[in-house]
């Protein structure tokens, strides 16, 4: 049976968003309260430079207030911290993020640590300089997880505070905080749920530019370093010595066609030319500095490191039909 749901605490980060977010303030609230949730709407103005703390406040929202700009991470886990219920909802105040949808996120929160809106919906509206981008890091950690995800950087979402923190020291101050947050959750064996919405054009200037890419990629390989080193270093190990197998199979056939007497030539003469070694020696390093670094992180997890239980569990109580003298089950009808 579903629990009831609620109470939760939207944090919606806002840089320079006077624009959208008094209306983004007011669907949110509206939609919960349509639904009978209890709830709180804490934005975190980071830094703005014009009226967005002011809008926020008079639309009925608790508001917090970096001095300068800290970035879109920092400005989630202040909130987070801040925030009075252990049910966290993240979304953002330009207007693309639909709040109606913020209810089924919390509905999956039954049997999943962090239930994500996935932007697969009918309307999405990603702009086409950022396409290419995404879809090459979606690959790539797509790759790292070992599993397909719908959505890596989703910026609307619910989780429980206290798997959530748990990760703050990896999790970025700037734009990457969903990509972390979400590797983290998967690598660590938490329940991730998808759910398809929509995603609309945004209400004023975007913050996030090409520029960012090469962080996110960066961002990604160091995840699969923390979490799952082999997915990193395996690829590239195989890889190096497939070359490394290649480039000696091209020596051997070059050295046989260019001598009469092959077989007493590779006898006598070296065949295998400095690249070929090179590459296969450089392949079994790799090979054993990804085992190395897989070894120490069981280590210290083992010793150490205890995660939060998982709440993606379902109980179902399953009742024995009582037994007759003679040892037989009575159906259930006679019970």
């Amino acid at each position: 049976m579903s629990t009831p749901l609620g109470p939760v605490s939207v944090v919606i980060p806002a840089f320079n968003e006077e624009g959208a977010v008094s209306d983004e303030i007011r669907t949110v609230r509206e939609a919960l309260t349509a639904a009978g949730v209890e709830h709180e709407i804490v934005v975190v103005d980071d830094g703005s430079s014009d009226a967005t703390a002011r809008r926020a406040a008079d639309a009925g929202a608790t508001v917090l207030r970096h001095v300068e700009n800290r970035g879109y991470g920092a400005s989630l886990k202040g909130g987070i911290g801040a925030a009075r219920h252990d049910i966290i909802c993240i979304t953002d105040a330009d207007g693309t993020y639909p709040p109606d949808q913020i209810v089924e996120l919390l509905r999956l929160l039954d049997t999943a640590d962090m239930a994500v809106g996935a932007r697969t919906g009918r309307h999405v509206r990603i702009p086409l300089i950022r396409r290419p981008a995404k879809w090459m890091l979606g690959w790539l950690a797509n790759r790292i997880a070992g599993r397909k995800i719908p959505d890596l950087n989703s910026g609307l979402r619910a989780f429980r505070r206290e798997v959530a923190t748990q990760y703050f020291t990896v999790l970025s101050n700037r734009f990457s905080f969903t990509t972390t947050i979400t590797l983290a959750y998967l690598a660590d064996d938490y329940r991730v749920a998808y759910h398809p919405i929509n995603y609309y054009a945004r209400i004023g200037r975007a913050k996030i530019t090409p520029k960012h890419f090469m962080e996110f990629m960066i961002l990604v390989l160091r995840l699969a370093m923390l979490f799952q080193p082999l997915r990193v270093f395996l690829p590239l190990s195989l890889g190096l010595i497939g070359l490394g197998v290649l480039k000696m199979i091209s020596d051997i056939v070059a050295f046989a066609l260019l001598n009469n007497d092959a077989l007493t030539g590779m006898m006598l003469h070296p065949v295998l030319s400095t690249s070929s070694a090179l590459l296969l020696l450089m392949g079994v390093q790799m090979l054993f500095a990804g085992l190395m670094a897989d070894g120490v992180i069981r280590r210290i997890a083992q010793q150490g490191r205890t995660l939060v239980p998982s709440r993606a569990l379902v109980t179902e109580m399953v009742i024995a039909a009582p037994a007759t003298p003679t040892g037989e089950r009575l159906p259930a009808a006679s019970r």
